[in-house]
């Protein structure tokens, strides 16, 4: 059976626990499933990288929640594990034009850009200047400009030399339970559009030489994924498929892509309370 996700949490569990791969399990606002990948070995059974996938459960981020502020903040410390110090770039995949994928660039549109503030200009403060210097960008996808969206990324990077990548996309479950209620942070890169099988180019370490951090949120589960999960019976793989959204995806990208923007300004700036970040929107 071929299984339509972008969730290591899935791929894991439609078999046995390989070897090399352990889980630990934690949080308080979600449940956190942490799955550490030792080697490559895994790639081929389950089409993982070596690597950590950390996934953050709850409930549906198209509602704000009594425990937001303590979301966005757990949120913010388990990305704060994967991303090095240094500058970093902040990428939006996806197309803002059609709103299941728009959770990259929207995101991206929220987070605190840093980079162009300059200790000389007299409209900085030192409170800004201490910053951690972030650059944010959304180029859109490759139907649109052409272009694969890893070699726009490839070539910024070439220019501004950061210590790591943060890229956020939507992504796909087979689980429709996880449909807006899920984020997954990995170390591991993404490849844009693997989940519906419209595969681009990945944007990883082996390609930038930098670390790679993909944070997601699915968005969208295959027709036929959900008539299994409903009725336990296979499905002709020659019969018509079609992906599925929310009915609320509007609302669900607006505050999902809100909800992460909180989270990686928190991580990327310590120094900003949840009260300076709510600022920002």
């Amino acid at each position: 059976m071929n299984i339509r996700t972008d969730l290591a949490l899935e791929s894991i569990s439609a078999g046995d626990l390989p070897e090399g791969v352990h889980i630990k399990t934690r949080g308080r606002a979600f449940s956190i499933t942490e799955i550490v990948i030792d080697d490559d070995s895994c790639l081929s059974t389950i089409g993982k990288d070596r690597g950590r996938y950390i996934t953050l459960e709850g409930s549906s981020l198209s509602r704000f929640s009594d425990d937001y502020q303590l979301m966005a903040q757990e949120l913010a410390q388990e990305l704060e594990q994967l991303v090095p110090d240094g500058e970093v770039l902040v990428v939006g995949l996806g197309n803002n034009d059609i709103t299941p994928d728009a959770i990259g660039p929207q995101t991206a549109s929220k987070v605190l850009a840093t980079r162009h503030l300059s200790s000389s200009d007299d409209l900085c403060g030192e409170f800004f200047t201490s910053l951690r210097r972030v650059s944010a960008f959304a180029g859109g996808v490759m139907g649109q400009t052409g272009i694969e969206t890893a070699e726009i990324v490839r070539a910024i990077t070439s220019e501004l030399q950061p210590a790591a990548i943060i890229a956020i996309d939507a992504l796909a479950c087979t689980d429709i339970s996880r449909l807006g209620t899920t984020i997954q942070l990995t170390d591991t890169g993404i490849s844009p559009g693997s989940g519906v099988s419209n595969r681009r180019m990945e944007l990883s370490e082996k390609l930038f030489g930098i670390p790679v951090i993909a944070v997601g949120v699915p968005t969208v589960v295959d027709m036929h994924t959900i008539v299994r999960s409903l009725t336990g019976r296979r499905i002709k793989g020659e019969l018509p498929n079609m992906m599925v959204t929310p009915r609320d995806i509007d609302r669900l990208t607006e505050r999902a892509s809100q909800l992460l923007a909180f989270g990686i300004n928190l991580a990327l700036q310590p120094t900003l309370t949840f009260e300076d970040v709510r600022g920002l929107f």
